[in-house]
Formats: C-alpha cells, structure tokens, sequence
C-alpha cells in the first residue's frame, strides 16, 4: 500500500454556501445520531427480550427510513450522497469498535468542531492556470467555486472533508505521495545488528517534561517562543473573562453565543500554538543527523486522570488534592507530549529513521553517570544531584541521556518489539457494506434461555 499525506487548508465560503454546507453538516450529523438512536433502540429491546437471545443487531448503512417529507422535510434539501456518508461514518465508526480501537458509536453534538464527509460524486479539482480550483456540489444541489488557499503542494483526493470551528472553514483530505515506504519491522531490525560504539553517535533521547517541553540528549531544549507564552497567557485571562460573562447572559440568547464563539476562538489558538510547535520540534528532531529518537512511552491518558474522591471516618468527603492535581494536567496536556512524539513518529519514518519507546520506570531517578538509581537523586524539579558519585547537571538533560542509555540497550537486546497496528479503512467496494456482526458484539454478556442468567462476557 502506497504513502499518503493529509492536508488542511483554510477556506472562505460565501455567506451563501455557509449556509448550504451547514446544512450539509447539520443533515449528515442527523443521520449519523439517527444511526446511533437505532442500534441503542434494539440493543435494548434485544436485551431485554429473552426470546431474541442470539439475535443479530442490524448494523448497517439504511437510512431511507429516517427520510420523511412531513416529520424530516429538511433531508430533501441536501444531496442524496451526504446522507449516505453519514451512514457510512456510523459504519466505520462501527468498525473501529470491533477492532478495539475505540467505544460505541455515540451522539455527535451541534457544538464545537464540526464536519461533513464530501465523496468525489459532489467535488472536483479543475486545474486553471498556475492553480487550482475546487468546485462543490451537483446540477440538483450546486454550491459552486469554494475558495481555498493551499500553503503547499497537494495531489487529487478521493473524498474531502469541509469542518467549522470557531468561525472559520476548513477543507482537509489525504492524497497519494511520491515517497519510499520504510517498515518499522526492517529499521528495528537493522538497528538491533549495529554496536554500541555505532549506535552512540546517532541516537537522540528526547524527554518530557512541564517546565521544558522536550529536552534531548545533546543538550538542547524545545519549548515556546516568548511570544506564544505571552499570547496565550494574555488570551487565557480573556478566555476567563468570557467563560464568566456567558455565564450570567441568557441562554440561547445572541449575547451568549457570541460570548461562546469568543471562548472557541481562544481554544482553536492555543490548539493551533501547541500543533505548531509539535510540528517545528518533530521537523527538527527528524532533520537532525541522528536516526534513532527515543521516547519515555507516557500513558498520558491514565497521568491525566483526576483523583479519585477520598472520604473520611464519619463518612464525608475530605481533600484529595484535586486542584492541584488538575493544574499538572494542565500543564501536561499544554506541552503537546502526544503529538510530539505521534509526529515525530511518522516523519521518521519517511526518512528512513526510527522513533521508538522504553519504559518510563526510574528515568528521573537514574544517574546517567554511574547508573545508580534512587529517589533522593532527584531532589528538586530542576537539578539533579546523585547521591553516589556526587554528579550535578540539569535534571531534564540526565533524563534525555538516560533515555537514549536505555534505548541504545534495549535495541541490542531486542526489546524493541513493534505492535501489529489496527487499522479500518474507508469502504471502497458497496459490496461490503452491511455485513453482519456476530451475535454477541464485544463487551456484551450472553443468556443462556435455559437458565435465564449470564453465562460469560463475549462471544461463545
């Protein structure tokens, strides 16, 4: 299978044609939630039904039922494609489910980003002198010339996605590229038959941390410009100042959701502050003249947890450092360690180098001098003091060595192991569209009719 590489570009609608894609959105998300409401429908009635234990749940791509000239008359108005796409994302949605890649399908809100699935029956690129231009919709349902502008060079999509968010539009798709397809399999293996001595000088350990974003091994650090610091501390006070002030406006009222759409504006800049930083650092990690980056493998999911509640002896509830449990996630999700690491990923790979990760066990701890490992080493945020052998250096610069030590170990030893990844891709063939699950889908409990009690969880 060849590469391929996704673009986003801005794009400038006419107040005409925002009108008529969002209603495209808004006719595509109603049958994606009508989809839901069904399959929730008979999972429950089947569940509560012992006579149809063992039934199929259909799931499928009919919507022909939810169009209905008198209770739906706005279904009409929209292309016939869109509404089967909104289908088709359930049906995908469906399949990342028994993959395990992700929950349920579940209700998409009017709110916040949203999106419509464009296949290439309602769109087509017409080239016109030094560019190209993109057209939308049908002889039945025309949009006309939607006007984008490309920031780089880009190939002929099969579909195309047009998103909101915040107030401006957007146009993304994926497109074949030109590029050589390196296995991660081949590149672990040929870094596992190289020595120490080879190894040393083009591995990088890169580590993670609130204070500096990313510190490598040879001793630089990323972090944000002072500018973005600056924005998005000013920004953060005004985003404060309108959470406030839409909460005291009327509800549904045009104050309040002009209050609302200022707090979504201050959200898409620090998102888009964090994405071009994890940009820049995964371009210059990836440029440098090291072909192994190692990573720490954070769960950042499972970090970034709030406490559980904790209760006394009389019953009530007592602290159990909530805030300022809440002000270290926030720090961690601001220094954009998953996407870091998710691009860095990737653009090696394209350049025939490896980004791989060890375990994150005593990185902090360890002296990257004499190996000895223990709590008191680390005694502040900052420095690093070991208790044996007396070194005192930086304590993010000790991590980045220690990190590249143990990755640089664990390649030779062949720990490095590389995960089969689970992929759905989009139907191309109708044909297979519809197929039935089994019986019992993951997660579920089976019945036995005989003794009308759980026999065991899954499929049997």
């Amino acid at each position: 299978m060849g590469l391929s590489s996704g673009v986003k570009f801005r794009c400038y609608p006419t107040p005409e044609q925002e009108k008529v894609l969002s209603g495209w959105i808004g006719c595509q998300r109603h049958i994606y939630n009508a989809k839901v409401g069904e399959d929730r429908y008979f999972r429950t009635f089947r569940n509560h039904s012992l006579s149809l234990t063992g039934h199929q749940i259909p799931v499928d791509q009919k919507y022909s039922q939810f169009k209905d000239k008198e209770l739906t008359p706005f279904l009409f108005e929209a292309p016939s494609q869109i509404l089967r796409n909104g289908a088709t994302r359930f049906m995908q949605a469906y399949q990342r489910y028994y993959k395990g890649l992700a929950k349920r399908p579940n209700f998409k809100k009017k709110n916040g980003r949203q999106t419509v699935w464009i296949t290439k029956e309602l769109f087509r690129f017409e080239p016109d002198g030094d560019r190209t231009r993109l057209f939308l919709g049908t002889k039945s349902h025309p949009v006309g010339e939607l006007k984008f502008k490309a920031h780089s060079e880009y190939g002929l999509p099969a579909a195309l996605t047009v998103s909101r968010q915040a107030g401006k539009w957007f146009v993304s798709f994926s497109h074949a590229i030109a590029a050589i397809e390196h296995s991660e399999a081949d590149l672990v293996s040929h870094f596992s038959s190289m020595s120490e001595a080879e190894l040393e000088p083009v591995t990088l350990g890169a580590d993670r941390g609130t204070v500096i974003p990313l510190m490598a091994s040879a001793g630089e650090p990323y972090d944000f410009s002072q500018t973005q610091k600056q924005r998005l501390h000013r920004k953060e006070i005004n985003r404060k100042r309108y959470e406030r002030r839409m909460a005291r406006r009327q509800k549904d009222s045009n104050r309040r959701q002009r209050a609302a759409q200022k707090i979504a504006a201050y959200h898409a800049y620090a998102g888009n502050v964090r994405k071009d930083f994890a940009h820049k650092t995964s371009r210059k990690l990836v440029d440098s003249d090291n072909q192994v980056i190692v990573f720490e493998d954070l769960s950042i999911k499972n970090m970034t947890k709030a406490p559980a509640p904790k209760q006394g002896e009389n019953g009530k509830y007592i602290k159990n450092g909530a805030a300022a449990k809440a002000g270290l996630n926030k720090a961690i999700l601001n220094s954009a360690w998953g996407k870091v690491k998710q691009f860095t990923s990737y653009k090696a790979l394209r350049e025939g180098k490896l980004a791989i990760v060890i375990p994150p066990h005593g990185t902090s701890q360890e002296c990257s001098g004499c190996r000895h490992t223990h709590p008191d080493n680390r005694q502040t945020q900052a420095v690093f003091v070991c208790t044996c052998c007396g070194l005192t250096i930086n304590a993010d610069y000790n991590g980045a060595l220690v990190i590249k030590s143990r990755g640089i170990q664990d390649l030779i030893n062949g720990k490095i192991v590389i995960k089969e990844k689970k992929r759905v891709m989009r139907l191309k063939n109708r044909n297979d569209v519809g197929r039935g699950p089994a019986e019992c889908t993951r997660g579920e409990t089976g019945v036995s009719r005989s003794r009308a009690r759980p026999v065991g969880r899954g499929c049997h």
